[in-house]
C-alpha cells in the first residue's frame, strides 16, 4: 500500500487548484475560521521544505543507515 502522506510543502499547480476549487461557496463562521488557520499554521510547521538536492532517498530523509 503506497503511502499517501505529503512529505513536502511544495504542490501542483493542479493540486492547489483542486484544493480552491472544492473550497469555494462553502461558508465558514468567524469562529471555525480561526481554528482552521490556527490548525493549519500548526500543520505546516511540521511538514520540512523540499531538500535542494536531487536523488535523495528516504533513508536520507529520515535520518535512517542504509543496510546493504
Amino acid at each position: 500500500m503506497e503511502n499517501k502522506k505529503r512529505i513536502y510543502r511544495e504542490l501542483s499547480d493542479e493540486t492547489k487548484a483542486k484544493i480552491s476549487n472544492s473550497s469555494k461557496g462553502k461558508p465558514k463562521s468567524v469562529s471555525h475560521k480561526i481554528h482552521i488557520s490556527q490548525a493549519m499554521y500548526d500543520y505546516w510547521k511540521t511538514i520540512p521544505h523540499k531538500p535542494k538536492e536531487e536523488h535523495t532517498t528516504m533513508n536520507d530523509l529520515i535520518g535512517a543507515e542504509d543496510n546493504d
